[in-house]
């Protein structure tokens, strides 16, 4: 801590790279101190916040979580974040420190920036961004340009516009961050992972500490105490969008992503769903899904997370009295690439045909 003030630690990456995962053991590790969390997720549905506010830990409770649904925190600094953060400092009892779940498809930079405001920056520094990533989806090439595919586009369609929204928002968390976190490393053999590990060093103009976690396991004492006082680096932290911006007032926005939410019925067979999705992720390239469904029979939610096409599922608490059951699931792609209509109804299908097989 500096001085007074309260350290906040950002925690960012790219959709699915383990972020709220990775904040859940912070919890369970953090040594009695009280911790307020802010989670911004994108789209309607708060999978994310849910998933933490169930997760029954003291120094953590249901109202030490709150939840930005409204857009992408980037966005909504003024309109969201800042009173947010004016509302925790009011407190009786203010946190020992301060946990932020970016949405993952936001940038840092101006999030970061927000902490320099007069209200917050007398109270909070930045402790660090730590940046999450997905080691299996890199190892992969999610984030690679395929130059040669690109190149028989242009050869094809010279009018083509090869925006990059994945790799430069990628690329800017990675800018933005104190420590990055090589997640999900189990999932690649060693050589592979060294591959990665200088990878992800020459996308950083600086040296920055990286390490690597298993399911999101780290000690609290590797996220926590960075020290770096980032609201007062982030201005040599430019983003693609701040630099190709500078000196406008322009605002940042998500065209190039959508998301919705599906409701479908109950899900007697998990397994057989969870093989459905896979398919159905691939065939509509789904960058994302998580949500939750209902197993009849189980007192508990089934937690539902897929990146690509790893899909995993796990019961994590009990459906609380008067809690409606249900199935809902949020996706998220590109904007051009989601055909919502037909996505929804493979899903719904989906359930039914678990339902199906389950009864037979």
């Amino acid at each position: 801590m500096q001085g007074q003030k309260i350290p906040a630690t950002v925690i960012t990456g790219f959709l699915g790279a383990g972020k709220t995962t990775l904040i859940r053991n912070l919890l369970q590790n953090a040594g009695g101190r009280k911790i307020a969390l802010i989670i911004n997720e994108f789209g309607d549905l708060g999978v994310d916040g849910d998933i933490l506010k169930g997760c029954g830990i003291e120094t953590c409770g249901e109202d030490d979580v709150v939840e930005l649904t409204n857009g992408c925190i980037c966005c909504t600094v003024a309109d969201d974040f800042i009173p947010t953060m004016t509302r925790l400092l009011e407190r009786d009892r203010v946190p020992d420190l301060i946990v932020i779940e970016t949405s993952g498809l936001a940038l840092p930079q101006p999030l970061v920036a927000a902490f320099n405001w007069p209200e917050v920056k007398t109270r909070v520094t930045v402790d660090g961004v730590v940046t999450v990533i997905d080691t299996a989806a890199v190892a992969d090439g999610r984030f690679a340009d395929d130059e040669e595919k690109v190149a028989a586009q242009r050869a094809a369609d010279e009018s083509l516009d090869h925006d990059k929204p994945l790799e430069e928002l990628f690329e800017d968390q990675i800018t933005a961050a104190d420590l990055i976190v090589l997640n999900k490393a189990d999932l690649v053999d060693a050589p592979t992972l060294e591959r990665v590990r200088r990878e992800i060093g020459q996308k950083s103009a600086r040296a920055v500490k990286i390490v690597t976690a298993e399911g999101g396991k780290l000690p609290a004492d590797v996220l926590l105490g960075i020290a770096a006082g980032t609201e007062d680096l982030i201005a040599g932290r430019k983003s693609h969008h701040e630099l190709e911006h500078e000196g406008e007032a322009h605002d940042h926005d998500h065209d190039e992503f959508e998301s919705f939410v599906v409701d479908a019925g109950a899900v007697p067979d998990p397994a057989t769903f969870a093989k459905g999705l896979s398919r159905l992720i691939a065939t509509h390239d789904i960058l994302r899904l998580k949500g939750f469904a209902d197993v009849p029979g189980k007192q508990m939610r089934l937690v539902v997370q897929a990146v690509g096409k790893r899909i995993e599922t796990y019961f994590d608490r009990a459906w609380a009295p008067g809690e409606t059951r249900a199935t809902r699931l949020v996706v998220i792609g590109l904007h051009d690439g989601l055909d919502a209509v037909r996505i929804e109804a493979e899903i719904r299908a989906l359930a039914e045909s678990a339902a199906k097989e389950a009864a037979e």
